[in-house]
């Protein structure tokens, strides 16, 4: 799906850097935040996403779902989702590693102004995670590899669901019935006129299911996710080629540098102890790598997968590590979430770097580790 993974992850971090040293300097700050909260001219009189931040995170973001649904969609017609026996142990992994950070977070927010972000740690950053493992070359099986990969599809699939469910806005009836009907005539198109015309009209359609789809209520996103799976599976591979560079190395930077421009307060300082940061935190630090964890050891238990003899449990342990790197996704939720609290929002998206950076680093240096380990136990191997 994403490729030359190590230049993405090292321009995600400069962005984040550059983001944070702009929006906390004297000289520069105001006018850096300032400037993502711009007015477009003529934007919120036709009911679009009116200031730059909010077009890109309801509008190229989008975009973004558009691309990793199309991988979705390409492992389970021809790759490593492709059966349901394949799927299912990176499928039921997933799974653990959503729901037991969400519980984790839950335990330390119930009945808190903080509670609404309870999807916050369940998001893992596919673009950041396969990058740290392409940095271990390796000293991580390539079994391990395709599984993370398969894992972190999977789990972006949970949370397109849990945004589309749970963060959006009340509900209008008509946008959605617009929505359905312009589905039904996108997978007409492509099912009958399958030439560079048919490719026009289904974007034209598609950028009309992305804005019925914002008047609807349902995060505008999840048009991007809906016209991905409606793609022909032929045309999969043309479409994710396009869109490669222009999501990885533009979409994805942008949204980096305009929300992370987090100004490090001492009201955001001080809430990194309140239940909201810890439960952040603690969920995508310990509940991801706990949960997926959870998932291996029982499904080797009762002997519905086997490991291979290349791989241990030690090394699924780090690989869910990793898989606490919330980054983007989870910074993204944090957004939907608090809409309308800055000071929450704050605590949250610093939480959550905090939180990534340390599966980040520990992550990296587990899998490492076990691999020297390993190396000196079996000098041969």
């Amino acid at each position: 799906m994403i490729h030359d993974t190590r230049s993405l992850g090292v321009l995600l971090i400069l962005c984040t850097v550059v983001s944070l040293l702009l929006t906390n300097m004297e000289a520069t700050g105001a006018r850096y935040v300032n400037f993502w909260e711009t007015v477009i001219p003529g934007f919120h009189q036709l009911h679009l996403p009116h200031t730059i931040v909010h077009f890109i995170n309801d509008a190229l973001m989008s975009l973004f779902f558009f691309y990793v649904a199309i991988d979705i969609k390409r492992e389970a017609t021809s790759g490593e989702l492709s059966s349901p026996r394949r799927m299912m142990f990176p499928a039921v992994s997933a799974l653990f590693g959503v729901a037991v950070p969400a519980l984790i977070f839950i335990l330390f927010t119930v009945g808190t102004v903080g509670s609404r972000g309870w999807a916050i740690p369940s998001a893992t950053d596919i673009a950041f995670t396969l990058g740290i493992i392409s940095l271990l070359g390796k000293a991580v099986p390539h079994s391990m590899k395709v599984f993370l990969t398969a894992l972190a599809i999977i789990d972006d699939l949970c949370a397109i669901l849990i945004i589309a469910l749970f963060y959006g806005s009340a509900l209008h009836i008509v946008w959605l019935v617009a929505v359905a009907l312009l589905g039904v005539v996108i997978f007409i198109v492509n099912r009958h006129l399958q030439n560079k015309m048919g490719t026009f009209l289904m974007i034209l359609l598609g950028l009309g299911m992305w804005y019925s789809m914002y008047r609807s209520g349902i995060h505008a996103s999840f048009a991007g996710v809906i016209l991905a799976f409606l793609l022909p599976t032929q045309k999969l591979g043309t479409f994710e080629r396009k869109l490669t560079f222009p999501v990885n190395f533009i979409v994805i930077p942008i949204f980096a540098l305009a929300n992370t421009s987090i100004v490090v307060s001492s009201a955001a300082i001080t809430g990194l102890s309140s239940p909201l940061s810890i439960g952040i935190i603690l969920g995508l630090f310990v509940g991801k790598p706990l949960g997926i964890t959870i998932a291996v050891y029982l499904m080797t238990k009762f002997r519905l997968v086997r490991l291979g003899e290349s791989v241990n449990l030690l090394q699924f342990i780090g690989v869910g590590i990793l898989a606490g790197i919330g980054f983007t996704m989870s910074i993204f939720v944090s957004i939907l979430a608090f809409p309308d609290d800055e000071i929450l929002r704050d605590i949250a998206k610093l939480s959550v770097l905090i939180a990534s950076t340390l599966a980040m680093i520990v992550g990296y240096l587990w899998l490492k580790v076990i691999s020297k380990v390993k190396e000196k136990n079996n000098p041969d191997s």
